[in-house]
């Protein structure tokens, strides 16, 4: 399994600098150049970004789960009626 840090390409990296400009101006009234923006993304990545991975693997897990219950369900209500019983 490959654990290196979450990296965006620079076309998610120009979106996130971006939200993250205007929230320093809109939120806390402070203006912040996209170096030092792209410098904090940087830093959300490597340090929190995993928190937020592996949120996002509980909860594609989940779903998956609750799929598979689907599918057992429906599975087991094909099945037809015989003597043996299980």
């Amino acid at each position: 399994m490959d654990n290196t840090n979450i990296t965006f390409s620079q076309a998610e990296k120009d979106v996130i600098v971006r939200k993250i400009k205007l929230y320093f101006s809109e939120e806390l009234q402070q203006q912040i150049g996209g170096f030092d923006a792209e410098f904090l993304l940087d830093f959300f990545a490597k340090e929190i970004g995993a928190y937020f991975y592996n949120r996002g693997l509980y909860d594609a897990q989940a779903a998956l789960a609750s799929k598979i219950d689907d599918i057992q369900d429906a599975i087991f209500q094909l099945e037809r009626p015989t003597e043996f019983q299980r």
